[in-house]
């Protein structure tokens, strides 16, 4: 139980809670990125609906954990904004390797890729966007990803290495334009009440589990609908929800909720975890002194993020020294931000490079323009579907009149 969770004191909380009966039927997982939060409760889901003897054990071969292994339990729904791009070109590098070097890690690595598309796709259950426009139109994408996963699913005897090949980066592909077009920064509210409806929905075996991953970025509105179920939960359904900082989580739902910290782990366990799940033994550490994880799959980024971080720093004092950058060039060189990790890189940037208005009073309302501007930007690309270059247009615009005052 828990054995894919790795140098973490909360997987034995859990494992007790479980075995005594005591786990409540909504917890928080909280804790730093890259800590195993979504490994965690993807585990306790299958542990949850176990059917198994000793129950929970991850060698199980129930119908119900090889469900939830491979996740595709009609048990659990996963919801919430995740950038999943990079750790699907981790796991396809992975995959590929092992295929073509015909090794022992060919059945654990062909999982791995599997599952972490499972991660995004499931975030786009029909269940979930029902009586929404997109629909369709992501109904297309998640069709051909289905036909595509099925030619390398577990079980089946596995084509050439060139098909092999060319069948997973279309996967990777239609991923990246999933997330790309899709992917929401904060849960819908039509989703909550999807959700409402699907909860209620007695399973026909074992437990339903809805995790919510990124919780304190959930509008008013979406966190109130949230509390109604929570203050009514359905029986037999346990909501999981995650956050960086606990703090960070409404107070009202907080009250409603268990809390399990994750901590931070080190750069020798994180080393590990990578060399034990991507069977990569060559990991380099950051000089910066942040997650290896972290720093690992940032390197399957198109552009490295210090290259991104430098554009945005340049972009900031061309604009504040009355000169009009160009955006164009910025966009090309920034692998037109794409996937979307890179804009996020850029507009943090630019918020640190805004922190030295706040060493003067008079500095502060512009600090205050600039992040809201900044905000705007991400709002419209992520939201709105605004082109990366209009956005920044925009951007330019009323950084330049505040420039001028």
């Amino acid at each position: 139980m828990f054995d894919n969770l790795l140098f973490q004191g909360a997987s034995e909380l859990l494992k007790d809670d479980i075995v005594s009966g005591r786990l409540p039927g909504a917890v928080l997982f909280c804790g730093p990125e890259s800590s195993g939060k979504l490994t965690a409760a993807l585990e306790t889901a299958r542990v949850l609906s176990c059917s198994g003897s000793p129950r929970g054990k991850w060698t199980c071969s129930c119908s119900s954990c090889l469900r939830h292994k491979a996740l595709v339990s009609p048990n659990l729904m996963l919801l919430g904004p995740r950038d999943c791009s990079l750790e699907i070109q981790a796991a396809q590098k992975a995959f590929v390797s092992s295929v073509s070097l015909n090794d022992k890690h060919i059945n654990a690595t062909r999982y791995l890729f599997l599952r972490s598309v499972r991660k995004l796709q499931n975030r786009f259950n029909p269940a979930l966007w029902q009586d929404s426009d997109k629909l369709n139109k992501i109904a297309v994408i998640t069709g051909e990803l289905d036909e595509r996963m099925e030619e390398i699913d577990a079980g089946r005897e596995l084509p050439e290495l060139k098909k092999v090949e060319e069948n997973v980066q279309k996967i990777v592909e239609l991923c990246q334009k999933l997330e790309g077009d899709f992917m929401y920064d904060s849960v819908p509210i039509l989703q909550i009440r999807n959700l409402s409806a699907w909860a209620r929905i007695g399973a026909a075996s074992g437990t339903k589990v809805i995790i919510i991953e990124r919780a304190e970025r959930m509008l008013e509105g979406v966190r109130n609908a949230l509390l109604k179920i929570l203050e009514e939960p359905p029986v037999n359904t346990l909501f999981i929800l995650t956050a960086a900082r606990r703090n960070a989580v409404m107070p009202t739902i907080l009250s409603r909720l268990r809390p399990y910290s994750f901590s931070s782990r080190s750069a020798e366990e994180e080393k590990e975890i990578i060399d034990r799940v991507f069977h990569d033994g060559m990991v380099f550490m950051p000089s910066n002194g942040g997650s290896v994880i972290q720093h690992y799959l940032e390197g399957f980024l198109p552009v490295r993020p210090e290259t991104v971080e430098k554009r945005a720093s340049d972009f900031f004092d061309q604009i504040f020294e009355g000169k009009i950058p160009d955006i164009p060039d910025l966009v090309k060189n920034c692998g037109k931000f794409e996937p979307r990790v890179l804009l996020k890189i850029f507009l943090t940037a630019m918020e640190e490079k805004s922190r030295k208005f706040f060493e003067s009073a008079s500095g502060t309302q512009k600090a205050m323009v600039v992040s809201t501007a900044l905000r705007d930007v991400w709002l419209n690309i992520s939201t709105y579907n605004q082109s990366v270059q209009s956005a920044l247009e925009e951007l330019l615009c009323v950084l330049a009149r505040e420039g001028r005052r």
